[in-house]
């Protein structure tokens, strides 16, 4: 394992850890949502999403939509680790005049937070909105979407997907949280990456099918994203609750934070509570 690995899996460890801190002590949130996403999102900030952190207006700085934005918790857990908020308003989540909400709000507090995503499926429209500004801009600047499995049932996302293959927009990347479970049981397709694999392809997206907590191969699949003239689609096979053996892949966890005692006993699992910080790549 190299020093780069260890540090993604550390990160994702750090990034669930406190997914599950905020959300406890907020006594609501999506815990499990959250965790299902770390990997991707470690890797993604540490090493992809380029930023100018003393300046989160810069039209220069790359671009991350949480469309699935009942993770919160991990977005939060993302901007403690990069600096941009500390760890007392991180654990602010929720509370009464908090900037911390439970869905992402561009509120002055937090200019790194790029779009309102309390309602699914709109998550790949405004990032295609976003990078075609981009190019009329001649900004080399990329936008990153992540999308939950569930809010692929909206109509919307495949809209977006035709519209962005239509006007070839190379600069914008979706992934797929494919961690199996949504609100009320499992989702209509499952763990099947195939699916979703070729119908992004039938949009002339380029696709790409990785698991979704294997740190190396979500680089290479990034990376490949970067490279590729088209807009690509990362399907990332994940597990609801990765991490911790109680609620893994858990029906009846979707919304729930874990009791004090419970979610003690996770932070142990997960190694313990961490205080990494990194600067993600200039633009």
């Amino acid at each position: 394992m190299n020093d780069r690995t260890h540090l993604w899996n550390e990160l994702a460890a750090q990034l669930a850890i406190d997914s599950i801190r905020s959300t406890t002590a907020a006594g609501s949130g999506h815990p499990t949502s959250s965790m299902s996403a770390a990997h991707l999102v470690a890797v993604l900030f540490a090493d992809h999403l380029r930023t100018d952190l003393s300046d989160p207006r810069s039209p220069a700085n790359d671009r991350f939509v949480l469309s699935k934005g009942h993770a919160a918790p991990v977005l939060y857990a993302a901007l403690k680790a990069i600096g941009a908020v500390d760890d007392s308003m991180m654990l602010s989540l929720r509370k009464f005049g908090s900037p911390i909400q439970g869905h992402p709000a561009p509120v002055p507090e937090l200019p790194w937070v790029e779009a309102a995503t309390g309602s699914l499926g709109q998550g790949p429209a405004i990032g295609l909105g976003m990078a075609l500004a981009m190019r009329l801009d001649e900004s080399p600047a990329r936008v990153w979407v992540l999308v939950g499995d569930s809010e692929t049932a909206e109509g919307s996302v495949w809209e977006a997907l035709e519209a962005a293959s239509h006007h070839e927009v190379a600069n914008l990347t979706c992934v797929i949280d494919l961690n199996r479970l949504g609100q009320r049981g499992p989702t209509m397709h499952g763990w099947d990456a195939d699916v979703f694999v070729a119908r992004a392809q039938a949009f002339g997206w380029n696709a790409l099918s990785i698991d979704g907590h294997d740190v190396a191969s979500i680089d290479d699949a990034y990376r490949a994203a970067v490279e590729d003239d088209r807009p690509t689609m990362i399907v990332a096979r994940t597990e609801k609750g990765h991490g911790v053996s109680e609620i893994a892949d858990q029906d009846g966890w979707h919304g729930k934070a874990l009791p004090p005692e419970m979610a003690e006993l996770a932070v142990e699992e997960l190694g313990g509570i961490r205080s990494i910080t990194i600067t993600p790549p200039k633009p």
